[in-house]
Formats: C-alpha cells, sequence, structure tokens
C-alpha cells in the first residue's frame, strides 16, 4: 500500500474528527419519550430520533414493530406487545438497539418465514435484549448475522401445545459472532440454543429444560459453556462438528439419552462438569486431541460412550461413580486414559499395596464381565462376588479374551469430588 501524503492524512483527520463530533452531538441531542397504553407504538418509534429512548408504559399492545434505527424500547412497569398470533412481533434492521422490560408473546408459527418474538436481521450489530418475558413464540429470539450481541436475563416458553418438531428454538444465532447469551432460563421450545457457524461467543449460566436439546451447537468455534444447567430434555448439551471450545462447570442431568455429547469436536476443553442421572452420561464420537478432565460422572445408564474412531483425547481426574455400565468403548485398538493423574472408578476391583492413593492394577473397560453384564444384565447382582473377580484375573491373563478397551493404568482408590453422593440422593424438582 502506498505511503499516505500529507494532503491524505489531513483528509482522513477531518473525516474523523467530523465522525466524532456527529457521534457526540447525536449523544447530546438523545431524548427520553415517553409511550402509553392506547398510543400507537410504532409511530412513537418511527418519529424518534436515532439514540432516543422510548419508554413504553405499563399496558397491552397489538403489535408487529420495525425498529429501524438505533434507539432503547423499554418496558415501564411489564407492557405487554401481543403479534396476535401472527407474523414477528419485533424485528430489528438497526445497528444498536435495545430492547428490555416487555413480556413479548404470540408470534405466529410459520416454521418456513421463522416467525419470532424478536428478529434480528443481519447488520443489526449490538443489540441488547435483556429482561424480557417471551410467552407462546415459535422462535424467542432469532439472531441473524447480527454481531457483538448481548442477550441476558429473558424467560422464554414456546409453544408447548405444539409437537416438538413444529416449534421453533428458544434463542438461535446464525453467522453472529461475539454473542454474550447470559443468564436466560428457556423451557417448552424445540431446542433451547441452536447454534450455527457462530464463533467467539459465551453462553454463561443458562437453565434450559423441557426441550429436544438444551443446546444443538454445530460448526463453530472458539465459544465458551460456561455453568449452563440443563435438565430434562432428550438430551442435554449437544456440540457437534466443532473445535476450540471450553466446556466448563455445566450440570446435566435427567436427559433421556445423553447430559453432554462431543461429536466431531477437536481441540477443545471439557471440565469440571456434572453429568448425573442420564442415559448416557457423556456421549463422545469421532472426538479427537480434546482434554476431558475434572468431570464427575455419577448414577447414569452408561457413564461415556465413546466410539467412532475417539483417539488421542486426553482423560483425566474424571469420577465414574455408580454408573450402571461405566464406559462402553467402540473400537478396534485400546486407548489409554489417566496418563496424567489417573481416572476414578467405583467399580474398579484393583489394590492399593503402597498406600499411595493409585491402584496397582490398570482399570480395563470392556472386559470379560463388563460384555457379560452388557449381554445379561442380571448378572450385575454378582459384581462383588468372588467369582467375578476371579473371572477378570482370567481375562488378564489370556489376552485373546480380550476387546479393545479404555485402559486406565493409574486409576485413583478415591473420588476426587467429595460431594458425589447428593447427585444420587437429591430429589427432583
Amino acid at each position: 500500500m502506498a505511503a499516505l501524503t500529507p494532503r491524505r492524512r489531513l483528509r482522513m483527520r477531518r473525516a474523523l474528527f467530523a465522525l466524532a463530533t456527529s457521534l457526540a452531538l447525536a449523544s447530546a441531542h438523545a431524548a427520553d419519550r415517553t409511550v402509553r397504553s392506547g398510543d400507537d407504538l410504532q409511530t412513537a418509534i418511527d418519529r424518534a430520533a436515532p439514540g432516543d429512548t422510548v419508554h413504553v408504559a405499563r399496558g397491552e399492545y397489538e403489535v408487529h414493530l420495525v425498529v429501524a434505527k438505533p434507539l432503547t424500547l423499554e418496558g415501564v412497569g411489564r407492557p405487554t406487545l401481543d403479534g396476535g398470533n401472527r407474523g414477528d412481533v419485533i424485528r430489528v434492521k438497526s445497528p444498536d438497539v435495545t430492547i428490555a422490560g416487555f413480556i413479548i408473546r404470540d408470534s405466529g408459527d410459520d416454521l418456513t418465514a421463522q416467525n419470532a418474538g424478536i428478529f434480528v436481521e443481519p447488520g443489526s450489530d449490538r443489540i441488547a435484549i435483556r429482561d424480557n418475558v417471551f410467552a407462546y413464540t415459535l422462535f424467542g429470539i432469532w439472531l441473524n448475522k447480527a454481531n457483538d450481541a448481548r442477550i441476558a436475563r429473558n424467560l422464554v416458553t414456546g409453544k408447548r401445545d405444539h409437537a416438538s418438531a413444529q416449534r421453533g428454538n428458544g434463542i438461535q444465532l446464525y453467522a453472529s459472532e461475539r454473542a454474550q447469551v447470559e443468564d436466560n432460563h428457556i423451557s417448552f421450545v424445540r431446542d433451547g440454543i441452536y447454534v450455527d457457524i457462530s464463533h467467539h461467543a459465551r453462553f454463561v449460566g443458562n437453565r434450559i429444560h423441557h426441550v429436544r436439546y438444551g443446546t444443538h451447537y454445530m460448526n463453530s468455534w472458539h465459544n465458551v459453556w460456561e455453568r449452563n444447567d440443563v435438565w430434562r430434555n432428550r438430551g442435554g448439551l449437544a456440540l457437534m462438528e466443532v473445535r476450540d471450545q471450553v466446556v466448563r462447570d455445566n450440570r446435566a442431568w435427567d436427559n433421556t439419552d445423553h447430559g453432554i455429547m462431543l461429536r466431531t469436536i477437536q481441540d477443545s476443553v471439557i471440565e469440571n462438569n456434572v453429568v448425573a442421572d442420564n442415559n448416557r452420561g457423556f456421549f463422545v464420537y469421532d472426538a479427537e486431541n480434546n482434554t476431558i478432565r475434572g468431570n464427575l460422572v455419577v448414577g447414569n445408564g452408561t457413564g461415556a460412550h465413546v466410539a467412532a474412531g475417539s483417539y488421542r483425547n486426553r482423560v483425566d481426574s474424571n469420577d465414574f461413580i455408580d454408573n450402571r455400565e461405566q464406559v462402553r468403548y467402540v473400537a478396534t485398538r485400546d486407548e489409554a486414559w489417566g496418563t496424567g493423574g489417573g481416572n476414578f472408578f467405583s467399580n474398579y476391583g484393583g489394590f492399593d499395596g503402597d498406600g499411595d492413593g493409585i491402584g496397582d492394577v490398570r482399570y480395563e473397560a470392556n472386559d470379560l464381565v463388563d460384555r457379560l453384564t452388557w449381554r445379561y444384565p442380571m448378572a450385575r447382582v454378582l459384581m462383588g462376588s468372588a467369582a467375578v473377580a476371579a473371572l477378570r484375573m482370567v481375562t488378564q491373563a489370556f489376552p485373546i479374551l480380550r476387546a479393545p478397551s479404555i485402559v486406565d493404568a493409574h486409576p485413583r482408590m478415591a473420588p476426587y469430588h467429595r460431594d458425589w453422593s447428593r447427585w444420587l440422593e437429591r430429589e427432583q424438582h
């Protein structure tokens, strides 16, 4: 690129000064406007200047709003915006819009048109949607190619009388960068948070239940999932075809399929999560070069179902406790876990002769005993017997009886999580 001449530098300085001045003047002239029940809310929005705040008094407004300029739309006393079961309740076509403090209800139910409580069009960057109640909307919030969004503390309840496949998602992101999705409560939609081709986002403190997947997440990189609760869904967190994720301190329980699905995922950290009382705690499929550590896997049908070439993962410091089947491994070669400190398995039958807290015999999933109990579940009543211990010794002595297995050479003798039992004793609410 050619060097800037003094004249061009001067022009650039003048242009930047003019832009800064216009922004300052717009901010200085921002006004507060009030809309009362019975007033035309769309007219008030159209008459507002960029940067204004439109205060909407308590009441019920039948609307299909279009917000096409930067402004703040703020509910006072929780007014209701009712879409009459048609179209979108609000459609945003501008950057720098804030919508806060409303009941937003009764969108249309056209999946092809993707009717939503709030539909955010491409280029509507820096939108803030906070402290709203979405009731009986097809999609709650639909974010389409809009960057730097903040979606926080919203309550989203979908069209619960529709079949799951006929509902929309609670919050949907498509091709949107750097979103902050925090402390939302979502239920009775298709998928709680659906994310596609959206990178560098944070999903923190959300609570999701009674949906298909708490999170349905695809083709996205460099995101953080932290302190989310997902329960009583078909699946908890479904992270698919992704890389460079941090999945930390989430809790997934009482889901009919899986707690956390790691499918075609690479170079990610999955740590300090609780997966309890699911059909499968972890479902790990085609996952490579990930770090899986510090997780509590307790009381599931299968603690971890590992398949489809899930190799070269660093799996350490996890507790597998009282799962009916600790690990089901489907592969053609052994895979080493515990290379950096060992995992705890409550069905480990080995011993600790030197008292260092690490078993002297390696732990193997998929041994002959495991395969027998998969095929004949009633055989689990014999798990603590001398006969079963002898059978495991025979399996180790005669490798021809082995199947490819997860092998932990340093199994821990005591769990890392001291409070693990509360997940077995708790009452479901």
